[in-house]
């Protein structure tokens, strides 16, 4: 007589057990990824962010120098908004106080800072003599982020150059 062995299928508990591995192992891939997707993003954010903020201080350069009086008739300690003029015959940027959003999300400001000179013209956080040919430029831009706002800001100086 021929005794033949046959193997028994796969049980229950081994196929629940294969599907749950299966899905946390998908869980944690597609974890992974949006975590990944929405940091990408963020960091997509902090570049233009940053490009914005050095293309702000390079707006106040341009605006100094079109005319130091462009810089000095604007108040210090104040929030401006940078404005690109291109309905005048020459393109132009130009400082407003009324809000402009770049890209429905970004916010750029800058503020103009009295500066500050000590006997040996070295510049100074407070007292001294006030230097009216010279600036401190804040450009900062901001944006939302998940449950904060996000904010990049850059500081140089500019003086009556012309």
């Amino acid at each position: 007589m021929i005794k033949i062995n046959y193997k028994n299928g796969s049980s229950l508990v081994e196929i629940v057990v294969a599907i749950f591995i299966f899905t946390v192992v998908l869980g944690l891939l597609i974890n992974i990824s949006s975590t990944y997707l929405s940091s990408s993003g963020d960091n997509l954010n902090i570049a233009k962010g940053a490009y914005l903020a050095e293309e702000g201080i390079e707006a106040v350069k341009i605006i100094r120098d079109s005319g130091w009086s462009n810089i000095s008739s604007l108040s210090n300690n104040t929030n401006y908004y940078l404005y690109f003029n291109t309905s005048s015959s020459t393109n132009i940027w130009q400082a407003t106080t009324s809000a402009l959003i770049i890209d429905s999300i970004f916010a750029r400001t800058f503020v103009l800072n009295p500066v500050y000179r000590d006997s040996n013209g070295r510049i100074i956080n407070s007292g001294g003599t006030l230097d009216a040919n010279t600036e401190q430029v804040v450009v900062s831009v901001s944006w939302p982020s998940k449950a904060s706002t996000m904010t990049k800001s850059l500081s140089t100086y500019i003086a009556n150059i012309l």
